[in-house]
């Protein structure tokens, strides 16, 4: 147990109390003696051995002697790196062939004070030493704060088939890092609750990852959610499996559990929700600061009533093994309300509720306003900040007038539009038919209606070895994009190289043939066989 006062007061106790405790009765010096050891924590022997010995002080604490120095360390850190960086149980039996190898070379000279210690280090002293280096080295922060091993073990465990047909309101929670590409830094996280039972969906942004704002949201979300918070199952981060988030549970009488670590498939419910609604809606960018926040505040206060209403989702009913296979079946599409309608557990006053916001809910107005959030969000993860104004009725309009024809423009999220690249204008490599296309032009002004291959195979005799095979692909284009030219020139009135009337006739021949095989393919490659 931790003390109450500090060394100094201690020692001012002593001081103050032992000469009246060892005056008092048997009956002064047990109340006196009960009153030292509440507040300093004393086992009772000891504060006895103490009061009664007059001008007794409680010796200070010194501090030991460090063993390993930041010469030790140093040389630790050169060896760390000789041997490529490995751990310290490798490292420990490495170091006496490693420091007699790198001296023998003259690439290291340890002193003769350091040596002997350095080579009675531990493994464990060796990973502790080199946990700063080895963090850093790795681009990981060092001193992450973790769970106690109690308050862990305080939390039971619930797997995903530990779901039996639970009542709504056994929630499954789970942080969504907004972070883009980095976990550096501070970024906007969002909670996300999904009921078992129906599952209705409710997300929150946090500004930081504390325990305390988890406790805040779960209070704000008793209140709006259409059930009662009965269980709350989340996996094993600190910001869920802490005193504050334990004690809320155990005041509102919420089952508290959590989810075995590295199994993500014990929160299916809530992962499958991270990806439809969170990842759909707000993309992988990353989003940092109050203004982040509030923007997706804003966004979720519009998609909770569209997803929880408009957006029917599937829900597993079954899932049984076959060998190696894996037979699932799912219950027919419904929404979260509708399930919640359906539900015997959930009150008649709550379903005329329900009913009552559906019927005064208008999806597009809400897909609108879920659109223009978007926006702002998209400008904040690439570095601007919009105002967006509330939804007017004539923007609803200019909304409802461009559904019909949103198809034909891609992506309509903005947080999920890639950024357009520019137009490729340029050759990776230099151009195989540049210097003999004059000649290639030539054949095909003399003889139109020649293959690619024909023309190909004219080439390699007249220049043998000088063009492979695999120039046909690269021959067959230029041959294409020649005759389209060749027939604009004919449609466009562009004029023809022919110089004789003759000539002149058997070129618009040749060329018509060529347009008309080149169509024949076409269609014969278009018809099934």
């Amino acid at each position: 147990m931790a003390d109450a006062i500090s060394g100094e007061a201690r020692r001012e106790l002593v001081r103050a109390v032992g000469e009246r405790y060892r005056a008092g009765t048997r009956v002064e010096k047990r109340r006196i003696l009960d009153e030292f050891v509440a507040v300093t924590h004393w086992h009772r022997k000891h504060a006895i051995r103490t009061l009664n010995v007059e001008g007794s002080v409680e010796c200070e604490r010194r501090p030991r002697a460090r063993v390993y120095d930041d010469a030790i360390r140093q040389a630790l850190l050169t060896l760390w790196e000789a041997s490529d960086r490995v751990c310290g149980k490798r490292l420990r039996p490495l170091l006496p062939a490693l420091v007699e190898a790198l001296e023998r070379h003259g690439h290291l000279q340890l002193d003769e004070a350091v040596k002997p210690r350095l080579l009675a280090a531990s493994a464990a002293t060796i990973d502790r030493l080199l946990a700063e280096p080895r963090a850093a080295a790795r681009g990981r922060i060092l001193g992450r704060p973790r769970t106690s091993p109690s308050v862990r073990r305080s939390v039971p465990v619930r797997t995903f088939s530990d779901w039996k047909d639970p009542a709504p309101g056994c929630m499954e929670a789970d942080l969504v890092a907004h972070c883009g590409n980095t976990m550096e830094g501070s970024f906007v996280h969002t909670l996300v609750l999904t009921d078992v039972a129906s599952t209705w969906t409710e997300c929150v942004p946090l500004v930081v990852r504390e325990g305390a704002l988890v406790v805040e949201a779960l209070e704000r979300l008793r209140e709006t959610m259409p059930f009662p918070l009965r269980c709350f199952d989340t996996d094993n981060g600190t910001e869920f499996v802490n005193e504050a988030v334990i004690a809320f549970c155990a005041k509102h009488a919420i089952e508290f559990t959590r989810s075995r670590p590295y199994r993500k498939n014990d929160q299916a419910w809530v992962e499958q929700k991270n990806g439809a609604i969170v990842r759909r809606l707000v993309g992988y960018g990353r989003l940092e600061g109050i203004v982040a926040a509030e923007t997706l505040a804003r966004l979720y206060t519009a998609s909770r009533l569209f997803v929880n209403f408009f957006q029917p989702s599937f829900k597993l009913a079954e899932k049984r093994r076959d060998g190696g296979r894996v037979v699932k079946r799912y219950h027919a599409p419904a929404t979260p309300c509708a399930r919640l309608l359906a539900s015997s557990s959930v009150t008649e006053a709550t379903k005329e509720r329900l009913k009552a916001a559906q019927a005064a809910l208008d999806p597009l107005r809400l897909l609108d306003e879920i659109r223009a959030v978007q926006h702002q969000l998209a400008a904040l993860v690439g570095g601007t900040r919009l105002h967006v104004p509330p939804t007017s009725n004539a923007d609803l309009e200019d909304f409802l007038a461009g559904l019909g024809t949103a198809w034909r423009t891609g992506e309509v999220r903005p947080t999920h539009r890639a950024t357009p690249k520019p137009p490729r204008c340029w050759r990776t490599r230099k151009d195989p038919l540049e210097a003999p296309w004059p000649l290639i032009q030539s054949w095909l002004e003399a003889e139109p209606d020649r293959t690619a291959k024909a023309l190909l195979w004219r080439l390699q005799s007249e220049q043998p070895g000088a063009f492979a095979d695999g120039l046909l692909r690269t021959m067959q284009r230029r041959v294409r994009e020649w005759r389209v030219a060749a027939a604009k020139r004919l449609v466009f009135g562009g004029g023809l190289r022919a110089d004789t009337a003759a000539d002149r006739e058997h070129e618009i021949n040749a060329i018509a043939c060529g347009l008309s095989g080149a169509i024949s393919m076409r269609q014969s490659s278009s018809v099934p066989s």
